[in-house]
């Protein structure tokens, strides 16, 4: 294969039906996306062979048994990829929609219509669902898209991509307009990222690795978060029963995700009370403790952080906790160590609890609520292509607003400026 001639041809494709998905109508779009699921629903036992190819070799191949994890289609996996389809069909199409519409002093009316970015360029390792999602999300949003999967997980992304091909064809929507990379090459990925001239926008999906090399490389902007450190702060005024379940929940729930908590900062006056507490739960859960100095005072079973500890996204049952002497102390801390991803105050004082909410700049800040919450779903976007802690041009869970723009619309009854 001719690699730059085979990425020139799909990008050229990706563009040229970009432009038809864009002026196609809703319904056209969701009638793609509900054919697809049909055709993923008979295709299971073909989804079934071409996953086992991909297993057989990632375990020949000595593949993480994480990534084996992810790379399995398991029936309840294929159960969850009809209901994506399903509820993306159903969400509203943001495409074409019209705000701030106000009259000027010459007469003229000026507004925003929201259009597509275009072609969507999507990078990500192992999980073969993903490329339902991100088509979905797209194609939604009026979008062409082109996925570069992780070339463990080819042979189940191609079966993905015929059935995706058969909803577009029953639509009456060009095929390219969902296009996944054929080949291993991982020279594939150095050419998707660099070209503007056929791809306006790369999300990678992956881990941190991924992520910096496509952010440091590309020559397209690129929508992302490099992880997620994640805090909670128990403030002086907090209901401890609340913090003690936010906490717990924050930490807990789920380890493996970018919304998780990795730091726990707990206000001076409230600590003594509400770490032993907070501190059997992490125990019986089988999460190790990393503490300041206050913390192990306090905590016999702690042991002492490093100063790396407040930087590190754990993605396990790890949590590192710091004692603080004030609010300002516990968001200079989160503006030192940060993310930007998401953080939480517990808290009945008011004042407290806005000043949390415009003082730190993350792309999700809550009150009383479990950073589990920062996610698309969660908040009413029916699903979402990732998370964004960039401030342009989108910013934490990515849906189908965040894959568009806007324009501005001007109408006229024959007005010329004078």
């Amino acid at each position: 294969m001719d690699l730059d001639q085979y990425m020139t041809d799909v990008g050229r494709a990706a563009r040229a039906a970009s432009r038809h998905v864009a002026a196609s109508a809703t319904n056209a779009r969701n009638t793609a996306l509900l054919a697809a699921r049909d055709a993923l629903d008979a295709a299971r036992p073909a989804l079934a062979a071409a996953n086992a190819a991909d297993m057989e070799r990632g375990a020949a191949n000595g593949l993480d048994p994480a990534l084996m994890d992810r790379l399995e289609l398991t029936p309840a996996r294929v159960d969850s990829m009809l209901e994506g389809l399903t509820q993306v069909a159903t969400l509203p199409d943001p495409v074409g929609s019209i705000s701030d519409m106000n009259a000027m002093p010459s007469g003229i009316k000026v507004g925003k219509m929201r259009v597509p970015l275009g072609v969507i360029g999507i990078i990500y390792e192992s999980r073969p669902n993903v490329t339902v999602e991100a088509a979905s999300l797209c194609l939604k949003s009026g979008n062409a898209t082109i996925l570069r999967g992780g070339s463990e997980a080819l042979e189940s992304n191609m079966a993905i991509a015929r059935c995706l091909t058969l909803g577009l064809q029953q639509a009456g929507l060009p095929e390219a307009a969902v296009q996944v990379i054929e080949t291993r090459d991982r020279a594939a990925v150095g050419r998707l990222i660099s070209m503007p001239e056929y791809v306006d926008v790369i999300v990678p999906r992956g881990g941190k690795g991924l992520i910096e090399r496509i952010s440091a490389e590309a020559r397209v902007p690129v929508i992302k978060h490099l992880d997620g450190n994640c805090h909670v702060f128990i403030d002086e005024d907090a209901d401890e029963d609340m913090a003690v379940a936010i906490a717990v929940n924050a930490k807990t729930q789920r380890y493996g995700t970018c919304n998780t908590m990795e730091t726990l900062l707990v206000h001076a006056s409230i600590a003594g009370s509400v770490l032993p507490r907070l501190a059997d739960e992490y125990l019986s859960a089988g999460v190790e403790l990393r503490g300041c100095e206050r913390t192990c005072a306090l905590l016999p079973a702690a042991i002492a952080a490093t100063e790396a500890d407040w930087e590190e996204e754990y993605l396990g049952p790890v949590l590192a906790v710091r004692v603080v002497d004030s609010l300002q102390a516990a968001m200079d801390h989160i503006e030192a160590h940060s993310s930007r991803h998401t953080e939480t105050i517990v808290t009945r004082d008011h004042a407290r609890a806005m000043r949390f909410l415009r003082e730190v700049d993350s792309s999700s800040v809550m009150v009383n609520a479990s950073t589990r919450f920062a996610d698309g779903f969660e908040y009413g976007l029916g699903a979402e292509i990732g998370i964004s802690t960039d401030k342009l041009h989108a910013r934490g869970p990515v849906g189908l607003e965040g894959l568009t723009s806007q324009k501005y619309v001007v109408l006229g009854e024959g007005q010329v400026r004078s």
